[in-house]
């Protein structure tokens, strides 16, 4: 995007059209105890040579999955991402286009947005799906928020604490000023038990909201705690790793009411951790309390098929107070990346992706255990993404740090989210990496927990 400053004329012609004769008098009005009152620490002006050789420097600083061997996670994860959607989704059509609010005019955009729906609604076997959301933790709003609204429970949200802890926050922070009460339900050994949960439902709980596979990496026995979340009259909502679910049961079979999940995986590149997308499915009962948008198919007066926007229940289309949510708008690129990389992999692809993932996770998982003074904190089914914990003395974000300086992302120090865990290591495997990946992670621990 070009950007070129304004003129000392420029700033005189506007100010003289304003009818002030500097700057400074633009904010006579704002109180000189609350402005900026000091000069800022500005360098000289560069010039073009000198400008493209410091900002090179400072770029060439930055570490990413491109560059190093990545075994990050958390909700972002290095996935190979085939040629034809970085191509397709490239195309001046498509990247130009913000969000199709003259509808009948965006029949290319509303197309994109309607396979992308579908595609979502057959891997999490949904009724429905949305237009996305903008990322995973905003999806798990909407879906208590839908929740509430639909059972007319305003009393709790329970929520395991092995969600991821990001999500929980954002939940926290929406219901700050509401009377419903957030419920955290403890894991224990990385798992959620359900005599746990089912402790913590109450007749004016709304719903229960699980991640599978969980924040650890960890297999929930999900279809227990659905079930008792519905013996109770809540909802369940499920967040989804998209991913796992080329191999996992898909959570329409076990009867989700709502599913929610991180769409960075789907074609979308871990990009310093954004911009990316939230996925939202249901079931069919939900779709006029859906939040953002839904595409729907139709045919015009010829008869020929045409897209349009079928719900947009927000508050800059309908009253105000019958607004189901404040969702602005859908990511409409991101999404599209999402619906060409599904239909590009194709079911057979997407499973191959989980299935290897989660072999890699495992050699991994089996490697780094055999280094002295490192152990795997669960032996249980686990997907893609496990824990390891350091011996006492051995600080993860110590090791993985000295191991990010022979270029390899060695995963996350889990004390940054759970103070209380500072030995522990989040590790991620995709099918990217391969053995020798693993074989060079394990070497380049050992050198780090052998320093002293």
């Amino acid at each position: 995007m070009a950007y070129t400053p304004h003129t000392p004329d420029d700033l005189a012609a506007m100010l003289a059209v304003v009818g002030v004769p500097d700057v400074e008098s633009l904010f006579e009005t704002v109180p000189k105890a609350v402005r900026l009152n000091r000069l800022l620490d500005i360098p000289a002006a560069m010039n073009e040579l000198e400008l493209t050789r410091y900002a090179s420097e400072i770029a060439g600083r930055n570490q990413s999955a491109g560059t190093e061997i990545c075994f990050m996670g958390g909700g972002f994860y290095d996935h190979f991402i085939p040629a034809l959607v970085d191509q397709l989704a490239s195309r001046g059509e498509f990247y130009t286009a913000y969000t199709p609010y003259q509808a009948e005019a965006s029949q290319g955009t509303l197309q994109a947005i309607f396979e992308f729906q579908t595609l979502v609604a057959q891997i999490t076997g949904m009724d429905l799906a949305n237009a996305s959301l903008y990322e995973c933790a905003t999806a798990v709003v909407e879906a208590a928020f839908l929740a509430m609204t639909s059972t007319g429970r305003l009393g709790r949200i329970v929520m395991s604490d092995a969600v991821h802890p990001e999500h929980r926050q954002t939940l926290a922070t929406y219901l700050t000023n509401l009377e419903t009460e957030l419920v955290i339900v403890p894991s224990v050994n990385q798992r959620t038990r359900p005599e746990d949960i089912a402790a913590a439902l109450t007749d004016d709980t709304a719903a229960v909201v699980i991640q599978q596979p969980n924040f650890f990496g960890t297999l929930e026995d999900a279809e227990t705690l659905v079930q008792m979340a519905h013996e109770k009259g809540s909802l369940a909502i499920l967040s989804v790793d998209p991913i796992s679910l080329g191999l996992l049961r898909n959570p329409g079979l076990f009867g989700a009411d709502i599913v929610v999940g991180e769409g960075q995986s789907l074609g979308n590149i871990m990009s310093f951790g954004g911009p990316s997308l939230g996925l939202f499915a249901c079931r069919s009962e939900f779709m006029r309390k859906m939040p953002g948008r839904l595409v729907g198919e139709t045919v015009d007066r010829n008869g020929k098929r045409c897209y349009t926007l079928t719900l947009q229940t927000r508050e800059q289309h309908i009253r105000r107070e019958k607004a189901t949510s404040n969702i602005c708008t859908n990511q409409g690129l991101m999404a599209l990346r999402a619906a060409i990389y599904l239909a590009d992999l194709g079911p057979g692809g997407f499973r191959q992706v989980a299935e290897t993932s989660a072999r890699q996770a495992h050699k991994a998982a089996a490697r780094l255990a055999q280094i002295p003074g490192v152990e795997r904190v669960l032996d249980g089914p686990f997907f893609r993404e496990f824990v390891v914990r350091f011996e006492p003395g051995r600080l993860a974000s110590v090791a993985a740090e000295r191991v990010r300086s022979q270029g390899i992302l060695a995963g996350i120090p889990l004390s940054g989210y759970y103070p209380d865990r500072p030995h522990d290591l989040l590790v991620a495997v995709t099918e990217k990496r391969t053995d020798s990946d693993i074989q060079a992670l394990a070497l380049a621990l050992e050198v780090a927990l052998a320093c002293a």
